[in-house]
């Protein structure tokens, strides 16, 4: 009993998507790719698995206990991709290294992370996104920002708020009054954990003046909308934290042009993670999820681990958090299109089907049965299966 059990059973951290979920999941990647594609973006696919050592290239040690593990013939130790930047990365730093810049990839695919599983994400999970490889540019951040936002409103969703900040802008602060780099580094943790507890008692031991720690507990709470750049002016005393709020204020009038400025507050204390992104980041929330739905931000220094040193930016955005939203917001996930239900007496199959063929090359989702039926029969099938019409042949 206990193996016939275990045979029904799925691992831990993964799901099976049945005919209405799994029809709801591939509409909106539909979606998602042509709109990917009308952007200019080209799709990419890279192996679900990777080595190892491609996948944690300077974040091995705190990677490794997330990723799921296996062995090749030769005793080389390969991972199931935890997200999809860095075989991007790969990509672009072995097969298009010599492509023309910028590169605009886009993907759609499974990932895989060993961690507790919860609502919205699981230890496989799908991520829809792009990178945009080769160019620093504020339009560069602008574009990827906005598509970002085009690709939540072209899955459905209506109301959702994108926090936008700036890794250089708190760095820049810290290193006006030059901190430490183990002090820097205390502060940037709690930032980066979002523990304003640990954050503050770090501010209050540094022997800094008073104005000085007033500004760096700021950091946390300076939200808000374009008065927000404004506040944060009068803060910034170094070339590196004021360069980080020109790039904001360029992508905000980018945003503006693009018509979805109307999504974005600034959040500067959003650090995402200080040792990876190196300018704008941002995430995506929505009212009833505390997580968020999509992310990301500039990286400018991992594309020279794989040999092609050059600036880049992207986002990855999550299809189940996207369909679980959907889901709180009342809105649901696309149905699927039954158009006709083709159904005969005996003798009459062959005529079925023709018909249903007929159907079909006009475009019409049209199922056959497999069986002759009374055409009460029929039109009970066509009820419970979910087809607008029903053709029979009696």
């Amino acid at each position: 009993m206990g193996n016939e059990n275990q045979v029904l059973e799925i691992p831990y951290g993964t799901r099976d998507y049945l005919p209405g979920e799994a029809t709801g999941k591939r509409a909106i990647e539909t979606q998602l790719a042509r709109l990917f594609a009308l952007w200019g973006y080209d799709e990419v696919v890279t192996p679900t698995i990777e080595y190892l050592d491609t996948l944690t290239m300077d974040s091995g040690r705190t990677l490794t206990p997330q990723l799921f593990k296996l062995f090749d013939k030769g005793g080389r130790t390969l991972a199931l991709r935890h997200e999809m930047t860095t075989p991007i990365a790969r990509v672009v730093g072995s097969r298009l290294k010599d492509a023309p810049l910028p590169l605009k990839l886009s993907y759609i695919s499974s990932v895989f992370r060993s961690e507790q599983s919860q609502m919205g994400r699981q230890c496989e999970f799908y991520q829809a996104g792009v990178e945009l490889v080769g160019s620093a540019s504020a339009a560069a951040d602008a574009e990827v920002l906005a598509l970002a936002i085009q690709s939540l409103l072209r899955s459905g969703l209506k109301s959702f708020q994108v926090c936008l900040g700036q890794v250089e802008f708190a760095a820049g602060i810290m290193e006006q009054y030059r901190l430490s780099d183990d002090d820097q580094q205390a502060l940037k943790d709690a930032l980066e954990q979002h523990d304003l507890v640990a954050y503050d008692a770090a501010v209050g031991a540094l022997p800094l003046a008073a104005q000085a720690k007033k500004t760096l507990r700021e950091l946390p709470v300076l939200s808000g909308g374009e008065e927000t750049l404004t506040k944060a002016y009068s803060l910034a005393l170094g070339e590196k934290s004021r360069r980080a709020l020109d790039n904001l204020s360029a992508v905000y009038r980018l945003l503006a042009s693009y018509g979805v400025d109307r999504f974005v507050r600034f959040d500067l204390g959003l650090i995402r993670d200080f040792s990876y992104y190196t300018g704008l980041v941002f995430e995506v929330y929505t009212a009833g999820l505390g997580y968020p739905l999509a992310g990301g931000g500039r990286y400018d220094h991992m594309l020279s681990d794989f040999g092609c040193a050059c600036p880049a930016t992207g986002f990855a955005l999550g299809i189940e958090r996207v369909l679980l939203a959907l889901e709180r917001q009342g809105i649901g996930a696309p149905a699927a299109h039954k158009d006709v239900f083709v159904a005969y007496a005996a003798g009459k199959e062959e005529e079925a089907v023709n018909r249903a063929s007929s159907l079909r090359s006009e475009g019409k989702v049209a199922e056959l049965a497999l069986v002759p039926m009374t055409k009460a029969d029929a039109a009970h099938a066509q009820t419970e299966k979910g087809y607008a019409a029903l053709v029979y042949l009696g």
